[in-house]
């Protein structure tokens, strides 16, 4: 099967001291409490999320950018928060169209809490794009996208992707969803490597029925 070219562009607890202290005359004891773990700002730990979950969130606000918007393109966005092998990422990055508003609009779903991260949640991104026919054909119907990416990755490490982790087992994992235009389906890219330049391999899977599709490097 060809594969389509993808570009893509990814405190300490303090504890409680009480000191306690008698004057002779018999006063009753003082005590001086400093704050407590519940007063001081916690460690925010990032939001995981696979690729279903943050493309429903993006849905979700593309629809109320555009009732007839539909997605052109998912993808993950590679940061140090994970790897990416259990098929979630903290940042996913979706690509929407509207025939009605004859635009493209970028939606961003993000659970990152590095400082270069985009804003925490969804949000759009950018101004909106041109809509033109290249656009229109790459569109799909989100009703078609049932195979999360935690399952997409199940399947490309049955197909040759274990191998690649069992030598490295920090080997990034990335992927992206796009429409298969031969069967007019969106398939997973399930990508080694932080981009197609220095990927060591990658597996495409069905995203409407979890089927392997094909493999390759």
């Amino acid at each position: 099967m060809k594969l389509y070219r993808l570009a893509f562009a990814l405190s300490a607890i303090s504890a409680v001291i009480l000191t306690a202290g008698c004057s002779s005359t018999g006063n009753q004891p003082s005590t001086t409490a400093q704050p407590t773990a519940a007063t001081q700002p916690q460690k925010k730990e990032p939001v995981l999320y696979t690729g279903e979950e943050a493309f429903n969130r993006m849905m979700g606000l593309a629809m109320k950018w555009a009732p007839d918007a539909e997605p052109a393109r998912v993808e993950s966005v590679l940061t140090t928060e994970t790897t990416g092998q259990d098929g979630k990422s903290t940042i996913w990055r979706g690509y929407f169209v509207s025939p009605s508003r004859r635009s493209t609009k970028t939606i961003v779903c993000s659970g990152g809490r590095q400082p270069d991260a985009p804003p925490f949640g969804v949000s759009p991104e950018g101004a909106e794009g041109a809509y033109n026919a290249q656009s229109a054909s790459l569109v799909f119907s989100h009703y078609l996208l049932k195979i999360d990416t935690d399952k997409a990755f199940e399947v490309a490490q049955q197909h040759g992707g274990d191998a690649i982790v069992k030598k490295d087992a920090k080997q990034p994992v990335t992927y992206v969803l796009l429409k298969d235009k031969k069967v007019n389906v969106p398939v997973w890219y399930v990508i080694y490597g932080a981009s197609e330049a220095d990927r060591k391999g990658i597996g495409v899977i069905n995203a409407t029925t979890g089927a392997f599709v094909s493999a390759g490097k």
